[in-house]
């Protein structure tokens, strides 16, 4: 069965409407007729089942059979704060998170960011990313949109983190493995992790005493130097298999 994005608010209409390329897709690319069944998700947490009422011009009518919880959600909500790399880095960092699970991610300017983008580049940047990550939910058939956050200061994303039960900061210089941070078992679930992922150049010693000052932990990723986009990949990889749902 294929499945489409639809708005929450568009789903609860008597009879809700696909339009777009999506509408373009199920009648020009796969030829669905009236009465095919199709799947739909609402980058909210729910999934529907729906069939095909009516094919228009540009649009195509549905009739929602049955709403249900999604079942593609991780059980630990992830924030992932990613100092600002360069453009191409940031958009594919979007599409991998979303696939992997990631709740929010937050971008940030640190010491070592090399991008500096004005308030107007950060508003096409944002609008940009929130596209890609829907793009992305389409693919992955996730039940929940990845939340892109504003792009904020060094000192902003600390104050952030101070929500989560978990938080760890990245740090090449460290030589300790994540499990010689992880907070003792427990059968009560975390209030969210916090990953904080350095720029191209990493953090500065004065940024990592800083973080601790806020709860956070330091760990490594390895004995290897990763690249900044590596390092995001393994650590969300790593923290879904030790908490989520890919273990």
């Amino acid at each position: 069965m294929r499945y489409f994005y639809i708005e929450q608010s568009e789903a609860a209409q008597p009879t809700p409407v696909i339009s777009g390329t999506d509408a373009k897709h199920i009648k020009s690319v796969l030829r669905l007729k009236p009465g095919d069944k199709i799947g739909l998700f609402d980058g909210k947490g729910f999934d529907y089942e729906a069939r095909i009422v009516k094919l228009s011009p540009g649009s195509v009518e549905i009739s929602v059979v049955d709403r249900f919880p999604s079942k593609t959600e991780s059980p630990v909500q992830i924030t992932v704060a990613q100092a600002y790399l360069k453009d191409r880095k940031m958009d594919a960092l979007v599409r991998q998170v979303t696939e992997l699970g990631i709740y929010r991610w937050i971008p940030f300017i640190s010491e070592r960011s090399v991008p500096r983008p004005d308030s107007k580049r950060l508003s096409t940047r944002m609008e940009r990313w929130r596209k890609i990550a829907k793009e992305a939910l389409k693919q992955c058939k996730r039940g929940r949109l990845t939340e892109i956050g504003e792009t904020v200061s060094f000192d902003e994303v600390l104050h952030l983190g101070l929500a989560c039960d978990l938080k760890i900061a990245f740090w090449e210089n460290e030589t300790g493995p994540i499990k010689s941070v992880l907070p003792p078992a427990t059968e009560n679930p975390l209030n969210g992790i916090f990953l904080l992922i350095g720029p191209e150049g990493g953090f500065t010693s004065l940024e990592i005493e800083r973080a601790r000052t806020f709860g956070f932990v330091t760990a490594a990723l390895g004995p290897r130097i990763l690249r900044a986009e590596t390092a995001t990949l393994a650590a969300c990889t790593l923290l879904q298999y030790l908490f989520g749902d890919m273990g």
